[in-house]
Protein backbone atom coordinates (compact mmCIF):
# COMPACT_ATOMS: atom_id res chain seq x y z
CA UNK A 1 0.00 0.00 0.00
CA UNK A 2 1.45 3.27 -1.12
CA UNK A 3 0.87 6.39 1.23
CA UNK A 4 0.54 9.40 -0.34
CA UNK A 5 2.39 12.65 -0.54
CA UNK A 6 0.52 14.32 1.93
CA UNK A 7 0.33 11.39 4.18
CA UNK A 8 4.29 10.58 4.10
CA UNK A 9 5.12 14.64 4.93
CA UNK A 10 3.41 14.24 7.82
CA UNK A 11 4.99 10.61 8.96
CA UNK A 12 8.13 12.37 8.42
CA UNK A 13 7.83 15.07 10.14
CA UNK A 14 6.37 13.34 13.06
CA UNK A 15 9.13 11.36 13.55
CA UNK A 16 11.95 14.59 13.35
CA UNK A 17 9.68 16.43 16.32
CA UNK A 18 10.04 12.86 18.24
CA UNK A 19 13.85 12.48 17.26
CA UNK A 20 13.92 16.47 18.22
CA UNK A 21 11.83 15.81 21.66
CA UNK A 22 14.11 12.96 22.16
CA UNK A 23 17.60 14.24 21.98
CA UNK A 24 16.32 17.62 23.54
CA UNK A 25 15.06 15.97 26.50
CA UNK A 26 18.46 14.24 27.06
CA UNK A 27 20.04 17.16 26.95
CA UNK A 28 18.26 18.83 29.61
CA UNK A 29 19.46 16.53 31.81
CA UNK A 30 22.82 17.65 31.36
CA UNK A 31 22.20 20.83 32.53
CA UNK A 32 21.12 21.38 35.72
CA UNK A 33 18.04 23.41 36.17
CA UNK A 34 18.73 26.19 38.55
CA UNK A 35 15.81 26.79 41.15
CA UNK A 36 15.83 28.37 44.56
CA UNK A 37 19.25 29.64 46.85
CA UNK A 38 23.10 29.20 45.14
CA UNK A 39 24.66 26.74 48.03
CA UNK A 40 26.84 28.49 50.41
CA UNK A 41 29.46 26.32 52.38
CA UNK A 42 29.84 26.69 55.43
CA UNK A 43 32.93 28.62 56.63
CA UNK A 44 35.85 26.90 58.24
CA UNK A 45 36.25 26.14 61.72
CA UNK A 46 39.10 26.06 64.48
CA UNK A 47 39.50 23.66 67.57
CA UNK A 48 40.12 25.23 70.44
CA UNK A 49 41.35 23.45 73.56
CA UNK A 50 41.26 25.64 76.91
CA UNK A 51 43.31 24.08 79.66
CA UNK A 52 42.32 25.28 83.71
CA UNK A 53 44.53 25.42 86.13
CA UNK A 54 44.82 26.89 89.81
CA UNK A 55 47.98 29.35 89.57
CA UNK A 56 48.70 28.16 93.07
CA UNK A 57 49.14 24.92 92.59
CA UNK A 58 49.41 24.20 89.17
CA UNK A 59 46.77 21.31 89.33
CA UNK A 60 43.69 21.33 87.02
CA UNK A 61 39.84 22.87 87.71
CA UNK A 62 37.09 20.37 86.80
CA UNK A 63 33.94 22.05 85.88
CA UNK A 64 34.90 25.15 85.73
CA UNK A 65 32.68 27.07 82.89
CA UNK A 66 34.67 28.12 79.67
CA UNK A 67 32.41 30.96 77.62
CA UNK A 68 33.34 31.21 74.06
CA UNK A 69 31.81 34.08 72.41
CA UNK A 70 33.37 34.55 68.47
CA UNK A 71 33.28 37.67 66.89
CA UNK A 72 33.83 38.16 62.99
CA UNK A 73 33.96 40.67 60.06
CA UNK A 74 32.44 43.09 63.26
CA UNK A 75 29.44 40.40 63.95
CA UNK A 76 28.40 38.85 67.16
CA UNK A 77 28.15 35.28 65.87
CA UNK A 78 26.77 33.82 69.44
CA UNK A 79 28.44 32.09 72.43
CA UNK A 80 28.89 28.41 74.14
CA UNK A 81 30.07 27.81 77.59
CA UNK A 82 31.69 24.09 77.58
CA UNK A 83 32.18 22.81 81.00
CA UNK A 84 36.10 21.47 81.65
CA UNK A 85 36.71 17.99 81.71
CA UNK A 86 38.57 16.06 85.25
CA UNK A 87 42.17 17.22 83.25
CA UNK A 88 40.44 20.93 83.19
CA UNK A 89 40.16 20.82 79.66
CA UNK A 90 37.32 22.12 77.39
CA UNK A 91 37.52 22.07 73.61
CA UNK A 92 35.32 23.24 71.04
CA UNK A 93 35.45 23.01 67.52
CA UNK A 94 33.05 24.76 65.50
CA UNK A 95 34.64 28.62 65.84
CA UNK A 96 35.01 30.22 62.66
CA UNK A 97 38.66 30.80 61.39
CA UNK A 98 39.56 34.29 60.84
CA UNK A 99 37.37 35.44 64.25
CA UNK A 100 38.18 37.12 67.83
CA UNK A 101 37.21 35.05 70.35
CA UNK A 102 36.15 36.43 74.23
CA UNK A 103 37.18 33.69 75.84
CA UNK A 104 35.58 33.92 79.78
CA UNK A 105 36.23 31.36 82.62
CA UNK A 106 34.28 31.09 85.50
CA UNK A 107 35.46 28.77 88.29
CA UNK A 108 33.84 28.29 92.14
CA UNK A 109 36.84 29.92 94.48
CA UNK A 110 38.66 32.04 92.11
CA UNK A 111 37.95 35.25 90.15
CA UNK A 112 36.50 35.35 87.10
CA UNK A 113 38.97 35.62 83.80
CA UNK A 114 38.00 37.04 80.24
CA UNK A 115 40.67 37.80 77.42
CA UNK A 116 40.51 38.15 73.76
CA UNK A 117 41.93 35.43 71.18
CA UNK A 118 42.56 35.93 67.43
CA UNK A 119 42.21 32.66 65.65
CA UNK A 120 43.46 32.33 62.50
CA UNK A 121 44.81 28.72 62.84
CA UNK A 122 42.75 25.28 62.61
CA UNK A 123 44.00 24.78 66.21
CA UNK A 124 44.55 26.60 69.08
CA UNK A 125 46.07 25.68 72.22
CA UNK A 126 45.08 28.17 75.25
CA UNK A 127 46.67 27.77 78.76
CA UNK A 128 44.63 29.63 81.82
CA UNK A 129 45.58 30.50 85.04
CA UNK A 130 42.61 31.01 87.43
CA UNK A 131 43.47 33.39 90.78
CA UNK A 132 42.24 33.42 94.03
CA UNK A 133 39.51 36.23 94.24
CA UNK A 134 41.55 40.00 94.57
CA UNK A 135 39.92 42.69 96.97
CA UNK A 136 37.86 44.89 95.06
CA UNK A 137 39.95 48.41 93.98
CA UNK A 138 39.42 51.14 96.05
CA UNK A 139 40.22 55.17 95.24
CA UNK A 140 40.57 55.84 99.05
CA UNK A 141 43.68 53.33 99.62
CA UNK A 142 46.53 51.52 98.15
CA UNK A 143 46.00 49.07 96.02
CA UNK A 144 48.56 46.57 95.39
CA UNK A 145 46.29 43.35 94.19
CA UNK A 146 46.27 41.86 97.65
CA UNK A 147 44.32 38.69 97.87
CA UNK A 148 40.61 39.27 99.51
CA UNK A 149 39.65 39.01 103.06
CA UNK A 150 36.72 37.11 102.44
CA UNK A 151 36.33 33.51 100.96
CA UNK A 152 34.29 32.56 98.15
CA UNK A 153 30.38 32.46 98.35
CA UNK A 154 30.38 35.14 101.06
CA UNK A 155 28.29 37.92 100.76
CA UNK A 156 28.30 39.80 104.10
CA UNK A 157 31.11 40.18 106.49
CA UNK A 158 30.90 38.13 109.71
CA UNK A 159 29.66 40.14 112.24
CA UNK A 160 31.45 38.69 115.95
CA UNK A 161 28.38 37.93 118.33
CA UNK A 162 27.82 39.56 121.78
CA UNK A 163 29.67 37.75 124.39
CA UNK A 164 27.55 35.46 126.72
CA UNK A 165 27.36 36.94 130.36
CA UNK A 166 29.97 34.92 132.35
CA UNK A 167 29.24 32.69 135.60
CA UNK A 168 31.47 31.33 137.89
CA UNK A 169 32.32 27.41 137.52
CA UNK A 170 29.39 26.11 139.25
CA UNK A 171 27.17 28.79 140.40
CA UNK A 172 23.63 29.50 138.81
CA UNK A 173 24.09 32.58 136.31
CA UNK A 174 22.80 35.80 137.61
CA UNK A 175 19.10 37.46 136.88
CA UNK A 176 19.28 40.07 133.82
CA UNK A 177 17.36 42.12 135.80
CA UNK A 178 19.43 45.55 135.93
CA UNK A 179 20.78 46.11 139.22
CA UNK A 180 18.74 48.66 141.75
CA UNK A 181 20.57 52.32 142.23
CA UNK A 182 20.60 53.72 145.37
CA UNK A 183 20.02 57.52 144.02
CA UNK A 184 16.55 58.70 143.93
CA UNK A 185 17.20 60.73 140.76
CA UNK A 186 17.79 57.94 138.45
CA UNK A 187 14.97 55.94 139.53
CA UNK A 188 12.26 55.17 136.39
CA UNK A 189 9.18 57.41 136.59
CA UNK A 190 5.96 55.55 137.83
CA UNK A 191 4.09 54.11 134.60
CA UNK A 192 0.48 55.51 134.44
Amino acid sequence: MMLSRRNLVTHLALVCVTAVLATSGLLAQDSPVRRGRKYKPPPETSKITVLVTKKSTGKPIMNAAVVFNPYKDGKDIGNLEVKTDPDGKATIDIIPTGSQVTVQVIANGMATFAQNYQVDEPTKEIAIEMLTPREQVSSYRENDNAPSKRKWGVQEPIRPKPAAPKSDSGATPQSSQPPAHSDSSQQPAPQQ
